[in-house]
């Protein structure tokens, strides 16, 4: 066997796979060569993901919860009881939440989206991952935009606000070392204690959370050294306002707020002084703060103000709409009103202040939410408040755990599909090269299947149509037939965003944030940061059973004060005021000491789970999870 198909884990490389039996009959997985993006290589996620796809804690008939425990049941059984309570909540539809998540990317994964539009039933908005550096971005440029990702070999500096290179897309990373190679210039700005030091020829050490000061100190030294150019202000809305703004603040005391010293200022100054391009990639971490849309705002700003946006080699990165090259308005139900819509970040106390209707009913399909969201307790105690929860997933996760009834769904290469990229601009075709595991299914099976079941039932569009309306765009001229021959086609894109500072306001215009927002202090008793970072093998909380290692192993500078009096031979717990988790500490040289850093993703039932230290908010904008607002300490038990 030897097939071509495509990675649709939730990551930005969304990597062309080429599949194929070796001679003893093992299945072998490698990076496509004949992509021009994906270029032979993969990550070690989608190299991995046949031990995923082969483990024995996967889930191969439906479960139905009966008392402590649980039953195996037909297809049949769990379509007609979930059909059953449908229509006994069906009166009220709001009383049912569909819960959608990104564990796995692709068109047919957003029927869901359809089928519970047509119910008329409440959704979540906001994101627990971009949502504020998303939004962030369309306030400033009217849009979300970024200069084709090649285009970084065109930069002769760049500055990497924040992305971890090690740990999160590979060929970004390739990229970064390439246009080294070519005597491109790489400083990186973040806490520490990441893997950026290989792709870096200079690091400058922020205090996590006040990006936006240290892009605020730069524009002010700019502004003195080489002023305003009025070709610039000309395409803003509101630059003079922004640039009085800046005017009144104080570069010493900028600097001492984001605790980064002169030294370091003058290095990153360099950077955007230089008459050259100079390219800022910026982290998904930037904007995971209360304030973090207005950090990616300052940034973004800082690149505007240097004559980077709108040219070759230089503009901002930041993640893009994964379907931007799609056309998604099949999804849509123009018939039906909008539902109501409950917040991700904080998805636990919405459900539980939920009125007229409560909820009744609750589908859960490509997130393990209680892991995944803040303050995982309260969305434990929203759960067990449901009279009724369906989880679709393929493993007994967190969230499965708290289910009435779990599917078993199928995963990466068991199942067709058509995706596309929140980093560059190809679509694949997701052909299906292996079968489902016992009696799992797709996720569009599912919701077909019980549609029909339905009175009057919910009729989706059949697979074939759901492809061919997606590919009605545009940005592509390929047919069905087409892509599936090619395998992958790429959209019509401009390589480079904004090209004479023609933004995507109504006016055209650029537009400057309005305010620059103090940093809280650290709450009493809890002086540490607790940053709960990306891992490098795992997506999300896709981790084996056999993978997880406990007590969890978090990670703090040698200088960290939080040592003195800690004993690292007894018993060490990281609290918050939302609880205490026991784990194993240890040194990370050049990280932040006021930094402790957590690999998330493990799962609480084996001892794990960050995010149940982690209150559930709101970040300034787009209805984002500001995960990095929280503080902990570190005591022995």
């Amino acid at each position: 066997m030897r097939a071509i198909t495509a990675c649709n884990l939730d990551c930005p490389d969304a990597c062309s796979l080429l599949v194929w039996t070796d001679a003893e009959g093992n299945l072998q997985l490698k990076g496509n060569p004949d992509h021009p993006f994906t270029s032979g290589f993969t990550c070690k996620k989608s190299r991995n993901f046949f031990q995923r796809l082969q483990s024995s804690h996967r889930l191969k008939t439906p479960l139905l919860r009966v008392g402590k425990g649980w039953e195996a049941i037909t297809w049949d059984e769990a379509l007609q009881l979930c059909a059953e309570k449908i229509a006994e909540y069906r009166k009220e539809p709001a009383s049912i939440l569909h819960f959608h998540g990104e564990g796995a990317k692709g068109v047919l994964k957003q029927a869901g989206k359809l089928f519970f539009a047509r119910l008329g039933s409440s959704q979540v908005k906001g994101s627990l991952c971009d949502a504020a550096g998303y939004v962030a971005c369309v306030m400033d440029f009217g849009s979300r935009d970024n200069n084709d990702i090649t285009d970084l070999l065109h930069a002769r500096r760049i500055v990497n606000w924040g992305k971890d290179l090690s740990r999160s897309s590979i060929h970004t990373a390739a990229l970064v070392q390439k246009a080294r190679r070519d005597g491109c210039r790489v400083l990186t700005i973040s806490p520490g204690g990441d893997g950026n030091g290989p792709f870096s020829h200079k690091t400058v050490r922020i205090r996590p959370g006040t990006d936006r000061f240290l892009a605020a100190a730069l524009i002010r030294l700019l502004l003195e050294r080489q002023g305003a150019s009025s070709a610039i202000l000309e395409r803003t809305g509101n630059g003079e306002a922004f640039l009085a703004l800046i005017r009144s603040l104080d570069v010493d005391r900028l600097l001492q707020t984001c605790q980064v010293d002169p030294e370091g200022l003058e290095s990153i100054y360099s950077f955007y002084a230089a008459p050259e391009p100079t390219a800022t990639l910026m982290g998904a971490g930037v904007q995971r703060y209360a304030y973090g849309g207005e950090n990616m705002r300052f940034i973004n700003a800082l690149a505007l103000l240097s004559g980077n946006i709108g040219r070759s080699g230089g503009g901002t990165y930041f993640h893009l709409h994964s379907l931007r090259n799609l056309n998604l308005d099949w999804t849509k139900d123009p018939d039906r009103k909008p539902r109501r819509s409950l917040l991700m970040p904080t998805v636990g106390r919405d459900i539980l202040a939920a009125e007229d209707p409560p909820i009744r009913m609750l589908w859960v399909e490509g997130s393990n939410v209680v892991n995944q969201a803040p303050d995982s307790h309260e969305v434990v105690k929203a759960f067990e408040s449901i009279a009724f929860k369906v989880v679709v997933d393929a493993f007994m996760t967190d969230t499965a755990e708290r289910a009435d009834l779990v599917l078993p769904c199928a995963l990466m290469m068991e199942q067709e599909d058509v995706e596309a990229s929140y980093l560059h601009d190809f679509v694949h075709y997701v052909r299906p090269v292996l079968q489902p595991p016992g009696e799992a299914r797709s996720d569009y099976w599912i919701l077909s299947e019980l549609g029909r079941r339905l009175d009057p039932p919910i009729i989706l569009p059949d697979p074939e149509t759901c492809f061919r309306r997606s590919l009605d765009t545009p940005h592509l001229d390929a047919s069905l037939e087409e892509l599936r021959e090619r395998n992958f086609v790429r959209a019509r894109r401009r390589p480079v965003a904004y090209v004479g500072l023609q933004f995507d306001h109504a006016d055209g215009k650029y537009r400057f944030p309005e305010a620059l927002h103090p940093e809280a202090p650290p709450p009493p008793g809890y002086p540490l940061r607790l940053l709960s970072l990306i891992r490098g093998e795992a997506i999300h909380s896709q981790i084996l059973p056999e993978k997880q290692e406990m007590p969890p192993l978090v990670r703090v500078a040698p200088d960290c004060r939080s040592l003195e009096g800690l004993n690292l031979e007894e018993p060490v717990a990281l609290v918050s005021p939302l609880g205490r988790l026991k784990v194993r500490v240890t040194l990370l040289e050049g990280l932040h000491p006021e930094v402790v850093v957590y690999r998330r993703g493990d799962w609480m039932k084996l001892g794990g789970g960050a995010n149940q230290l982690i209150a559930a908010a709101l970040s300034d904008v787009g209805k984002g999870a500001p995960y990095y607002q929280q503080y902990a300490r570190l005591e022995n038990e």
